[in-house]
C-alpha cells in the first residue's frame, strides 16, 4: 500500500512466508548485545501449562540517562555483581511477592496470558496493595473516604484473586 500498490489481506497471506517459530535470539546472545547500556535487570523464569518457560525481566533500566536521573534524584547507585541474587534483595522480594501473590494461583496458558496477568497485577500493586514502608498506602496515593460517600464496596482486582474497597453512593 505505501509503494502504490492496492492489494488484498488474503493475497498478501496467500504468499507471506511462514515460520513454524517467531525468530528469536538466545538469552546468552540478547545479554551480549544489551551488556554495554544494561545497567541494571533481573528475571525469573514461568512456566506454561504446556511447559514452555517464559522469562519475565524486572527493573530493567538502561542507558546513561538512568545513571544520570539516579544523580538529579540524589539516588545513590549500588552495583551488584552478575549472578548474585543474594546482592539485591529488594528486587528478589519484588519477584517473590509477584510469585506469592499473583503467579502461584494461576495456571499460565501462554505470553499473551502471562503479559496480561503481570500487568493487572502491577496496577493493583501501585495502586491498590498497602505497602508498610508507605504508611499502610499504596504508591500512587489514594485519598481517605469519609462515610459521607456511601456505603463500601468490593471490586475484584487480577482476575478476582484480589480486591479493592472504595465506597460508593447507593
Amino acid at each position: 500500500m505505501k509503494l502504490g500498490f492496492e492489494l488484498s489481506q488474503a493475497t498478501v497471506a496467500k504468499y507471506l512466508v511462514r515460520h513454524r517459530r517467531p525468530p528469536s535470539q538466545n538469552w546468552r546472545t540478547f545479554l551480549k548485545n544489551h551488556m554495554q547500556s544494561l545497567v541494571s535487570a533481573d528475571f525469573f523464569v514461568v512456566p506454561t501449562i504446556t511447559f514452555r518457560l517464559l522469562f519475565v525481566f524486572v527493573n530493567g533500566c538502561y542507558g546513561e540517562e538512568f545513571h544520570e536521573a539516579t544523580g538529579w534524584l540524589g539516588i545513590r547507585e549500588v552495583l551488584t555483581a552478575p549472578q548474585s541474587p543474594w546482592q539485591n534483595p529488594y528486587v528478589e522480594r519484588l519477584n517473590g511477592t509477584i510469585r506469592r501473590e499473583c503467579l502461584d494461583y494461576v495456571i499460565v496458558l501462554h505470553e499473551t496470558g502471562l503479559r496480561r496477568v503481570l500487568k493487572l497485577y502491577f496496577e493493583y500493586y501501585e495502586r491498590t496493595r498497602t505497602h508498610l514502608s508507605l504508611d499502610k498506602d499504596a504508591p500512587i496515593p489514594r485519598r481517605i473516604q469519609p462515610p459521607e460517600l456511601g456505603k463500601v464496596v468490593e471490586l475484584p482486582q487480577v482476575g478476582g484473586l484480589h480486591h479493592r474497597y472504595e465506597r460508593r453512593a447507593a
